[in-house]
């Protein structure tokens, strides 16, 4: 029987013990499984009450963190992404930790400078050992920077080849594209196949497998999918039979629908044909779902609005990891009812148009909000994003297959559409950042000396970072608590007296007080926390998800108040930047503001030279369509 594979092997070491396997092994994707199925809410808490049987699974690897998670951690649940990997380890020695990283968009949803990624990388690798990093467009010049830290960390590079289905997407086209692959990150590699949808046959995945074993016999393939519309067993199958070493799954207690399959399933499946799972302890496979299955109703308010698989993703192919979030802005938004619409018709339209490439973040997102915007505002193309203008541009990489056609670069861009795509064209050349000024301002920011951890959290996402630090700061670490007291819904009865047992064992109760708001709308909580009563104040603020108001005036008056310097909010969103000062001198066509919605950033322009006379808003306030963002004086 081979040996597990564990944490500190060479890259080389662990590609040769790969290839000399005699059957398959598994990586749990807990990560993936949390952003697919629960909208990412998956609380260290649970994580800490699975790792010592998770330990003794015998995994290739755990998926612990990356992908949206970093954000979320900080943003959603309070966790200091660097902390929950340094007590993981402390309960999991010996097991890989694995990350999913979005190539130049790191963790995030845009492209970041080429010394902000290697930074980034550099502090992540300290934690973690195998780096699955893809590209939405399966262009590989957006991945190098984070290959070649990875190699210099000593840590194992997995490049990814993101899969679609479609006449473009041929054996041909993935066989050509590893290599490009591999003339950049060399032999020492595992590659992964990222199927993030749930696409195609179990014969079409068996036979790309085989296509590419064929050409690059010596080349470990670990296989990832999506269970989406519940055929997923039989695409991992198929792949292990035709020669991938390493499968995705995840623990059975908390597998959904959008996910990955259960991993008991899987090797259940495949050892009737004479595939063995190396160096798992079927146990304690057990073992890890039954410690967190009661935890699972706690999560149930972030689970899917939509139950059962959903087939259909053969026609829509949104990500398993959009699937809960792009529901979840349904119903905040109001339109769930358009949702056939959107995912059977106009999503599949829209992908068509913007060249069929991969449907996988950040390029999911384009995808998604530019059909939700046809369905609900009844013009095609007419309010498109900033990262959709990006995307024309060839900002992300080139179109891999085709071009969209000529009438979608003038609805966008207008009829001297081909004057600006000459002009501003091309994969964007994003200067390096100022770091270390960064970091002054992330101190003056924060009242004291960042980290480096700190800073890589704050380089990514500064508003959600500051605002996490700030709260640590005042709250202390939130993790100790279970999902039944953090993530509880409908507030607490004065009086009502609440216990449980922390992750070390440890006993705490906690006893509501009475609420109290003052004539300013400031609330006082009052608690007794293990016998020590607490005083907590907060400010009033928008409930998140409440519904929203009705635009004061229409989308074309707001267009005509553009025109003399009034600049309005042109959908509901948030400011996260503000591009000029009051008293600055502007021209037509600057950007004077970004507003974000459903994680796509859309600058606000001016069409009139002038000065600014007024700035209504700051960065993180929430506008509705209408809401006043700054005013410019024309000059005369």
């Amino acid at each position: 029987m081979m040996e597990r594979i564990v944490q500190g092997m060479a890259p080389a070491d662990v590609v040769k013990r790969l290839q000399a396997a005699d059957g398959y092994y598994i990586t749990n994707t807990a990560r993936d499984l949390s952003q697919s199925d629960f909208k990412n809410r998956i609380l260290l808490h649970t994580d800490i009450m699975a790792a010592p049987s998770r330990e003794r699974a015998g995994y290739f690897s755990l998926e612990i963190t990356g992908g949206a998670s970093v954000h979320v951690d900080i943003l959603r649940k309070q966790v200091d992404p660097f902390l929950k990997l340094e007590i993981l380890r402390e309960k999991m020695p010996t097991t890989m930790f694995q990350t999913l990283c979005r190539g130049v968009n790191l963790f995030g949803y845009r492209p970041y400078p080429q010394n902000v990624i290697r930074f980034t990388v550099r502090e992540f690798a300290k934690y973690v050992d195998v780096w699955r990093t893809f590209d939405f467009m399966n262009y590989v010049p957006n991945m190098q920077a984070v290959f070649e830290e990875v190699g210099k960390a000593g840590k194992i590079n997995e490049p990814c080849i993101c899969f679609s289905t479609g006449p473009e997407h041929t054996n041909e086209y993935y066989v050509s594209k590893v290599q490009e692959i591999l003339d950049v990150t060399g032999s020492d590699i595992i590659l992964c196949i990222k199927n993030h949808g749930g696409l195609g046959s179990p014969r079409r995945i068996g036979n790309l497998v085989d296509s590419i074993k064929q050409a690059y016999p010596d080349l470990p393939i670990h296989y990832h999918g999506h269970n989406t519309d519940g055929n997923d067993i039989g695409r991992i199958t198929e792949a292990v039979k035709n020669g991938a070493v390493i499968v995705d799954a995840a623990d059975a207690s908390f597998t959904g629908f959008y996910g990955p399959p259960p991993i008991l399933s899987v090797i259940q499946s495949l050892k009737e044909l004479g595939f063995a799972a190396i160096g798992i302890d079927e146990e304690a496979v057990i073992e890890t779902s039954e410690a967190i299955r009661d935890e699972r109703q706690h999560y149930a308010p972030f689970e899917s609005q939509i139950k059962g698989f959903q087939p259909t993703v053969q026609i829509h192919k949104l990500p398993g990891g959009a699937m809960g979030s792009s529901l979840e802005q349904a119903v905040k938004g109001g339109f769930l009812d358009k949702m056939p619409d959107i995912l059977h018709k106009e999503l599949p339209r829209v992908q068509k148009e913007l060249g069929n490439y991969w449907s996988v973040t950040p390029g999911s997102q384009i995808l998604w909000t530019t059909a939700v915007s046809h369905v609900l505002e009844g013009e095609r193309y007419g309010n498109p994003s900033g990262d959709l203008r990006n995307l024309l541009l060839g900002k992300y990489g080139p179109f891999p297959f085709y071009r969209p056609e000529d009438w979608i670069f003038e609805k966008v861009f207008g009829e001297n559409w081909k004057q600006i795509l000459e002009d501003e064209g091309g994969v964007e050349d994003i200067e390096d950042m100022d770091i270390e000024q960064e970091r002054t301002t992330l101190q003056e920011r924060i009242g004291s000396q960042p980290t480096d951890q700190q800073l890589v959290l704050y380089l990514q996402h500064p508003n959600d970072a500051v605002n996490f630090f700030k709260f640590t700061e005042e709250f202390g670490h939130v993790y100790v608590l279970p999902p039944s007291i953090f993530l509880r819904q409908g507030g607490f009865e004065p009086g009502e007296t609440l216990t449980f047992t922390d992750h070390d064992g440890k006993e705490h109760m906690l006893e509501a007080g009475p609420s109290i708001v003052n004539d300013d709308g400031e609330t006082s909580v009052y608690l007794e926390v293990d016998h020590y009563q607490r005083q907590y104040t907060f400010q009033p603020d928008l409930v998140e998800g409440a519904t929203a108001r009705p635009a004061t005036i229409s989308k074309e008056e707001i267009k005509i108040l553009a025109t003399s310097g009034d600049i309005r909010a042109p959908f509901a969103g948030n400011i996260c930047e503000i591009s000029v000062k009051a008293g600055q001198e502007v021209k037509a066509g600057d950007r004077v503001a970004v507003m974000e919605a459903m994680k796509m950033q859309t600058p606000l322009t001016t069409e009139i030279d002038g000065i600014v006379i007024g700035i209504a808003v700051k960065v993180g306030d929430a506008l509705q369509p209408g809401d006043q963002v700054l005013k410019i004086n024309k000059d005369e």
